[in-house]
């Protein structure tokens, strides 16, 4: 079976505590905390994540990308496994488990992302906050399916609240499609790119595509 894009949305409720003035990094980013998801109990969107499979994964992810200065997500609702740098608007710092409830401490960054987050937050805006991770599902009855043991978590996204509550699912297939153009779009585009490297070596203005 492929795996498949789990989004998963709730609504973020920072800890009051974390929006004051005095609640912010080294570098003097605003820090929020707050739940940012649960397990053992049925979503939005009638999934239920076992305990031991979503803590494996955030066992994982605090290893690796937290520990590497690197858990970044976006500011919106991508529809992809990839995290796209020119959106990213947050870092999470620390993942922590109260019962089966999983917490975050979340630093938000100087980015444009970032700032339109940050001043959201300071206006005590609701924002959503959304899982992006991939995997299978199964039937388990009445309308419910729960996430196997292959979940691969990729993020935590701040997301606007939907005019349906609820989340995407995305197949595999559909994601990674890519665009290939024609065999006379590639010699058009070379050419263009000479033309900018000639205009460029000669009057010093370059244009970035």
């Amino acid at each position: 079976m492929n795996k498949e894009l789990l989004i998963e949305y709730s609504i973020f409720t920072p800890k009051k505590s974390t929006l004051s003035e005095g609640t912010k990094n080294g570098n003097g980013n605003m820090i929020v905390s707050g739940l940012v998801q649960a397990c053992d109990k049925p979503n939005a969107n009638k999934r239920i994540y076992p305990y031991d499979t979503l803590r494996s994964q955030v066992d994982l992810y605090i290893k690796g990308p937290i520990a590497e200065n690197r858990a970044l997500g976006e500011l919106d609702h991508p529809e992809t496994s990839v995290v796209n740098l020119k959106n990213v608007s947050h870092n999470i710092l620390k993942l922590f488990w109260d019962g089966k409830n999983l917490f975050g401490d979340i630093e938000i960054l100087p980015t444009p992302s970032g700032n339109i987050l940050r001043q959201l937050f300071a206006n005590n805006i609701t924002v959503g906050i959304s899982s992006r991770a991939m995997g299978t599902v199964s039937p388990i009855g009445e309308g419910l399916v729960q996430v196997e043991d292959d979940l691969e978590l990729i993020c935590w996204d701040f997301v606007s609240t939907p005019s349906t509550f609820g989340a995407y699912v995305r197949p595999v297939s559909g994601i990674n499609e890519s665009y290939a153009p024609s065999a006379n779009q590639n010699r058009y585009g070379k050419a263009n790119r000479m033309v900018s490297d000639i205009i460029c070596s000669m009057s010093g203005v370059c244009c970035i595509n």
